[in-house]
């Protein structure tokens, strides 16, 4: 059984979004964190930020595209979980880092924040309603 097939067997809460909605909010958001992250490694690249504040950056990048693999790979909501916890927290420390240097990095991840808060209330969610399966 796939991932992808294994996950939709997996009991979720009555307010989890359809399949299908997933790929185009994910969409818009690689667009926003696409320029937002990517400003925020030209303005290093220029010295005008200090690596201390792209850190985040770099670290939710990788904590975001390992879930995936986490999730339908490993099978394992339970790293999943933990997974987009740090999402979440690196997230924020984005946008608290940046704030001072360029703010509109900040405001215009907004909507990531949001569905990050959202899948990790989802993600924590699944993993409770499932934890006997794991």
């Amino acid at each position: 059984m796939k991932g992808y097939d294994w996950y939709k067997t997996m009991l979720k809460p009555k307010w989890a979004p359809p399949a299908w909605l997933f790929g185009p909010v994910w969409t818009i958001l690689y667009v926003l964190i696409t320029v937002s992250y990517g400003y925020a490694a030209f303005i290093y690249v220029a010295k005008q930020i200090p690596f201390l504040v792209l850190l985040p950056f770099v670290l939710n990048l990788i904590f975001n595209f390992i879930f995936t693999p986490i999730q339908f790979g490993l099978r394992s909501n339970r790293l999943a979980a933990v997974d987009i916890t740090l999402t979440l927290a690196t997230l924020v420390w984005v946008l608290v880092a940046i704030y001072p240097y360029a703010k509109w990095v900040s405001f215009i991840n907004a909507p990531y924040l949001l569905w990050v808060c959202f899948a990790t209330v989802l993600q924590f969610t699944v993993t409770f309603l499932n934890r006997n399966r794991q």
